[in-house]
């Protein structure tokens, strides 16, 4: 229990006198489903064909919608996943925003929006449900903060079983983070899942860039206990998350020597771990003492809120249900407590990631061919549920894709050399289709156990790089145009079988 204690408990960080950056965050605003680029609150939004090459861009006539919810793209949702491919900094944090308004896109026949979700590189993010959203007229957003583990980052919408109709996206912002943002977590095993953050006593327009420096939503929180307070002498650069100055400017709470109990999030939570980050300051005469406790257990002892700013946080506090913040006046305080700003994420671990080399000859295998199947896009095994037609894939810590089955797809094309760069295949079957050109160097697939390519258009000559991989079992290659000797080492070869009928082979087999 100690152990849980000293990795949870939150730490208190004070503030240095540095100046906030105002520039706008790095990255790219991407207005789905729009044509061309255009310019927004004097920040450029790109269209969004140069990212994805499946869905239908569709307008919306909505009247009163903001520049970028009057486009979106749909997606047909026979196809099980469809992935924007954004150019990333491998190594920077990014916050990853995706934006939704339905606006009855999918006909009178769904009134309602699908239900889907929505895939982070190889990580099942969330299920994207803005119904309650679309039925009061709102956009729904989901945010969340993640590494960019390579120079692509995926995001992918799916249809989950959920999906009684086309899902589709709004709009898709990835924006770069300073480094000390969240900078407590380990992004090389979780990512951030945005659930509420809020500017506690304040009730305006959300706050957002330029407000906050990396365009954060802050959305308001008001209170009859709401009470405007001083800025003047808070210190933002000493929050190494950085928080706007506006949250400090309004807060809940009192000056008497009482209790306050707050119901943050509104929302039940689900059993999870969460990051929480409470931010406060006070430039009132007198001292201002308090302790804090979430759902009754104690969140930060004897806090001192001082003009300068504090901020308190967990990495991964568990919550589950209903949550109330109770912040109690310490016996040596002269003032009640109060709070400007609070933040919750759920700790997400990341699902994982097919290896490198495999993802790139793979990619090289569906450029060969022709038709590929239409879900192959984003990450080939991750999540599981969602992995690409026809691959299997190892499980543990280094994922490799180990069988590649599409049998029957009338595919047509030919078969990258660039397969046999995937070294943990086990299988390969291509059989039943229209492949042509030659059959490529297996040799180095030293698992490769079986090969179906029957009844295809292969021509040229039987690699006799065949008969040196040990592991084979199989080798069905019956009904194409292959010429030549069937190479000596394939014949008779004990424990393995070869069927090479329907082909223009000489006879008898070269020595």
């Amino acid at each position: 229990m100690s152990m849980a204690l000293s990795l949870l408990f939150p730490l208190l960080f004070l503030s240095l006198p540095l100046s906030q950056t105002q520039t706008p965050p790095k990255g790219f605003l991407i207005d789905c489903g729009a044509h061309s680029k255009a310019q927004f609150d004097d920040r450029a939004w790109l269209p969004d064909s140069a990212f994805i090459s499946s869905g239908q861009p569709r307008n919306l006539t909505t009247p009163g919608l903001s520049p970028t919810l009057r486009t979106l793209r749909s997606f047909p949702r026979q196809v099980k996943k469809h992935c924007y491919k954004i150019p990333v900094y491998r190594g920077a944090r990014y916050l990853v925003r995706s934006t939704y308004f339905y606006g009855g896109v999918n006909g009178a026949d769904h009134p309602s929006p699908p239900v889907f979700d929505q895939i982070l590189d190889g990580t099942l993010w969330t299920v994207v449900n803005t119904t309650e959203g679309y039925a009061n007229g709102d956009s729904t957003f989901y945010e969340g903060v993640f590494l960019a583990q390579g120079k692509i980052m995926s995001f992918c919408i799916a249809s989950n079983t959920y999906t009684d109709s086309d899902p589709f996206i709004s709009a898709l912002e990835l924006l770069i983070l300073g480094d000390s943002l969240y900078n407590t977590t380990d992004f090389t095993a979780f990512a951030l899942a945005l659930f509420a953050r809020h500017s506690f006593g304040y009730s305006g327009p959300p706050i957002r860039y330029p407000d906050d420096g990396f365009d954060r939503i802050w959305e308001p929180f008001g209170l009859s206990n709401s009470t405007k307070a001083s800025t003047e002498n808070v210190s933002l650069s000493g929050f190494w998350n950085l928080p706007p100055a506006k949250i400090f400017e309004t807060h809940i709470g009192s000056n008497q020597l009482e209790s306050l109990e707050l119901r943050w999030p509104t929302a039940s939570l689900q059993s999870s771990k969460y990051y929480i980050a409470l931010y406060f300051a006070d430039d009132t005469a007198g001292s201002r003492t308090f302790n804090i406790s979430v759902n009754g257990i104690t969140y930060y002892h004897n806090l001192n809120v001082i003009p300068s700013g504090v901020v308190v946080f967990a990495n991964q506090w568990p919550l589950s249900g209903p949550t109330t913040v109770t912040l109690t006046p310490a016996p040596s305080s002269s003032s009640g407590p109060l709070i400007n700003a609070g933040e919750v994420f759920g700790v997400l671990p990341l699902g994982g990631r097919t290896t490198t080399g495999d993802v790139i000859a793979l990619e090289k295998v569906k450029e060969s061919l022709q038709n590929p199947p239409l879900d192959w896009n984003g990450d080939p095994c991750m999540p599981r549920q969602y992995s690409w037609t026809g691959i299997t894939c190892s499980e543990g810590p280094r994922i490799r894709v180990v069988t590649l089955n599409l049998t029957s797809m009338d595919l047509s094309g030919s078969l990258s050399p660039f397969v046999a760069n995937m070294t943990a295949l086990a299988n390969i079957w291509l059989g039943n289709n229209s492949l042509s050109g030659q059959i490529p160097d297996l040799s180095s697939l030293k698992n490769l156990e079986t090969l179906h390519l029957e009844n295809n258009q292969f021509s040229g000559g039987i690699p006799s790089s065949l008969g040196d991989i040990s592991s084979l079992q199989e080798v069905f290659l019956q009904n194409n145009n292959l010429t030549g000797q069937i190479p000596a080492n394939l014949i008779g070869k004990p424990g393995l079988i070869v069927r090479t009928s329907g082909n223009n082979f000489l006879s008898p087999p070269a020595p």
